[in-house]
């Protein structure tokens, strides 16, 4: 298993960015419920899971195959892309550029969505709820799976992303249990940020790793690039900001 530096930010990413595509999947979840009940509700979602798990156990083999430089090469290209992509969005978000992501406006829409089809008195209705559960589970669970692998996979590090990672869907189903209504309240635009920060750090670190460059500090390389990562979009929020204001006067 790697050292506490590759361990830490591994669990930490994997743990942040599940919180978010976790809140994200209760969402529509408890709107399902809402308007149908919570059996359609937990068992698209049951499904979903299922799902992802064989998907995860079809994957462990295959990833112990793939020779390690070239793993580390794709995921760290991959996880470049995917980290710059929250990244972007966030920092755009940050400037007022675009609007904040609002779980209440989300939970009721898909609400409405829901009571709409209800109104239209269209058949198999349950099969419909059941079927937007499943997909909101999938959807945001890929993304969870491919973060812990991307994250974990490099360094042996798969359990300990994957415990971050149920750690984190444990505790948003627990709260989702307690207060049924969605987590609004999370600030979810400054989680992205930070999930953006790390697995783009994470992916000039493995892209690197995969070409055989010799990072200075070995691991703790992964914690520069995050902190150059960090400084530089807080940098571009503020510009940005400051030239849609110029823009808009």
């Amino acid at each position: 298993m790697g050292s506490w530096a590759t361990a830490a930010p591994a669990v930490t990413a994997a743990f942040l960015a599940s919180l978010v595509e976790a809140v994200e999947a209760l969402t529509i979840v408890l709107a399902v419920a809402t308007v149908r009940g919570w059996r359609p509700a937990l068992i698209g979602t049951g499904a979903g899971l299922t799902l992802l798990a064989l998907l995860v156990l079809a994957l462990g083999p295959l990833l112990n195959r793939v020779p390690l430089r070239a793993l580390q090469l794709v995921i760290g290209v991959l996880l470049l892309l995917f980290g710059l992509r929250w990244l972007r969005k966030a920092i755009l978000r940050a400037a007022g550029i675009i609007p904040l992501h609002d779980e209440a406006k989300a939970f009721e829409k898909e609400e409405e969505n829901l009571r709409q089809a209800e109104g239209r008195k269209e058949t198999h209705l349950d099969w419909l709820a059941g079927v937007t559960s499943f997909k909101a589970v999938m959807l945001e669970g890929l993304e969870v799976v491919f973060i812990v692998i991307a994250v974990g996979a490099g360094r042996g590090l798969l359990v300990p992303a994957a415990i971050g990672a149920l750690a984190a869907c444990l505790l948003v189903l627990l709260i989702g249990i307690l207060v049924h209504r969605p987590l609004a309240r999370v600030p979810e635009n400054t989680l992205k940020f930070g999930v953006g920060v790390m697995l783009s750090a994470f992916g000039v670190f493995w892209t690197g790793e995969g070409l055989g460059v010799d990072w200075p500090g070995q691991d703790l390389a992964i914690l520069a690039f995050a902190v150059i990562f960090l400084v530089a979009g807080f940098a571009t929020a503020k510009l940005a900001a400051r030239r849609s204001l110029e823009v808009s006067s």
